[in-house]
């Protein structure tokens, strides 16, 4: 229907959109927008309500995504701190009060063979003459024990994670020998012209055997971890020239810690390198960092940077691989392979590259004799090492008796071999 307006112009009624398109559109043909104009009344002629729901339920999407992996993290997180709490809790508890007794006779014997040890004439460089007529190629003699700032260093460094190796590590393991002006034996150690160490282990065989006189005369005596000293120097001295330990074995106590000690630090996993580098600076260690070791570490050493070391893990891949022979690291997604030696078989083997003589005194596992004490500071029984998952203590028994009986090392407590 067509309207004139007042001078003659001819008018048209408005058409609507749709219709003019629809119009334009060949037969049997739908425009776009006519597509989505259906779509829109299909998807909204249910009732409003159910047309939100769909929306917002496409919107929970990426959220429950989130929520799935927050879960499978607290999951992960669960199984760790169940873990930890089997290495902490899961061991059996032997009464001190009926320790084993101590033959007064054996004691007798075991003061007298260490005095006859230290009688004896030092032999220059035997250690490591014994270890390579024992071991071959299998034993470096040139070795360095520790760190130093050299450019290039052993291939094996990079070649090895940590323990092994400090491979991706070099610029924290360079900025930490920045922090430290020494590398080597304090100079009066370095002036005898023959040295004799005693490397003292933790084991419960040395409770009662009143070795302290005789072990403080040695040259260099290497205690391991936290092992005290504070309540028990009649059977393990009073003594110390090096702890050797990884943060989480540290002692707590300042008391443990004499001004001249050397501090010699076994890196297992990156976040050592930021406790150790915490220690040095007498620095505060950040919350979030102690979070990723498995028992309480030490705050602070009161030592100066002067008396730490870094192990040269060179040591430990040496230990590992070539005298142990154990097999090399293969990537897993669980577990322990078992290839990393205990702290105090590589506390041996940097004895033979320290000293000219070595002994021993309180190592040996007797896993035969599970309710005996497995440590002579508290009150573990031998059977604890039954759940430890990291060592083979087996293989390592079989190494410490082979040293002994072939004379390269001395047994001063008779738990690896008994010679007196």
């Amino acid at each position: 229907m067509r309207t004139k307006e007042a001078g003659g112009v001819e008018r048209r009624p408005l058409q609507s959109r749709t219709e003019a398109v629809e119009a334009a559109a060949p037969a049997g043909r739908a425009m776009p927008s006519e597509y989505h104009s259906v779509k829109l009344r299909s998807d909204c002629s249910r009732p409003s309500l159910q047309c939100y729901t769909r929306a917002q339920n496409k919107m929970r999407r990426p959220s429950l995504l989130l929520k799935d992996i927050f879960k499978c993290i607290l999951l992960v997180f669960g199984v760790w701190i169940l873990y930890i709490l089997k290495l902490n809790y899961t061991t059996e508890e032997c009464d001190m009060k009926k320790m084993h007794y101590v033959d007064p006779d054996r004691v007798k014997r075991a003061q007298r063979y260490a005095q006859q040890v230290l009688q004896k004439e030092c032999r220059p460089r035997f250690a490591k003459k014994a270890m390579a007529q024992l071991f071959e190629h299998r034993y470096s003699t040139d070795v360095p024990p520790f760190m130093r700032k050299a450019p290039r260093g052993h291939e094996a460094e990079s070649k090895y994670d940590p323990p092994f190796g400090f491979r991706k590590f070099s610029s924290e393991v360079q900025h930490l020998l920045e922090l430290l002006p020494e590398d080597g034996l304090p100079e009066h150690l370095q002036a005898k012209s023959c040295r004799r160490c005693v490397v003292i282990g933790s084991g419960g065989i040395l409770h009662g055997l009143e070795l302290g006189p005789a072990l403080n005369q040695f040259d260099v005596v290497i205690r391991l971890n936290s092992a005290p000293v504070e309540g028990y120097s009649e059977h393990v001295g009073n003594k110390t020239t090096i702890r050797m330990t990884y943060p989480e074995g540290a002692p707590l106590s300042d008391f443990e810690y004499y001004s001249n000690d050397l501090f010699v630090a076994v890196l297992f996993k990156s976040v050592d390198f930021s406790w150790l580098q915490a220690m040095v600076k007498n620095e505060t260690l950040p919350f979030w960092v102690r979070l990723f070791f498995w028992k309480q570490v030490a705050e602070k050493i009161p030592l100066q940077p002067r008396h730490f070391r870094i192990l040269n893990p060179v040591i430990i891949k040496e230990t590992a691989f070539d005298i142990l022979q154990y097999s090399e690291p293969q990537s897993r997604f669980w577990g322990q392979d078992k290839n990393i030696p205990t702290i105090g078989v590589i506390a041996v083997v940097l004895a033979t590259h320290l000293c000219d003589e070595v002994s021993l005194a309180g190592f040996g596992y007797d896993l035969n004799q599970p309710k005996t004490p497995l440590h002579y500071f508290d009150n573990l029984c031998m059977a604890a090492m039954n759940f430890q998952t990291m060592h083979n203590v087996t293989t390592e028994t079989r190494l410490l008796l082979k040293l002994v009986k072939e004379g390269v090392v001395k047994d001063l407590s008779g738990g690896v071999h008994c010679e007196f």
